[in-house]
């Protein structure tokens, strides 16, 4: 995603994040369950790759699932009917927030190239250099988020 001049800019300590102007960081109850741009979660992107292939892979119009009121996109038929037989298993913690911003309190969109598994479980940042510092402790990060994830979930 490109973000435009009209874009704002975010502190994180150590890093800077550019959010569109009008971009709810603490969004309403029904859109904080999934990070979804137009209705698209993930940008796109089809988690089961992340499983399957080991890296990102852009997801199809043609191949799509509905789950908690967003539009998953696949890149296979067969990974679309993983994701519908188990999505749990699939989809990315925090509603596929940043996951270093959720232990921070807040929410924040993602980079797909921003991303890691963890116990099985898909984590995505906000880019690169964010994922870094999510990196330095990830135990204690995933702590943090996953207190505070009920809250913002439900805001």
């Amino acid at each position: 995603m490109a973000f435009s001049r009209r874009s704002m800019l975010w502190m994180v300590p150590g890093a800077t994040l550019a959010v569109p102007l009008g971009a709810r960081l603490l969004p309403s109850a029904a859109a904080a369950q999934v990070n979804a741009e137009d209705g698209v979660a993930v940008r796109g992107t089809d988690v089961v790759a992340y499983v399957t292939e080991g890296r990102p892979v852009a997801g199809r119009a043609d191949f799509t699932h509905a789950w908690r009121g967003a539009t998953w996109r696949f890149a296979s038929a067969a990974n679309r009917d993983r994701f519908a037989a188990d999505p749990e298993r699939y989809a990315p913690a925090y509603g596929g927030f940043c996951a270093f911003a959720v232990s921070e309190g807040y929410t924040a969109p993602i980079d797909p190239n921003a991303w890691r598994i963890v116990d099985g479980r898909l984590y995505l940042n906000y880019n690169r250099s964010v994922q870094r510092r999510w990196e330095q402790d990830i135990p204690g990060r995933i702590t943090r988020a996953d207190a505070n994830w009920p809250r913002l979930a439900a805001q």
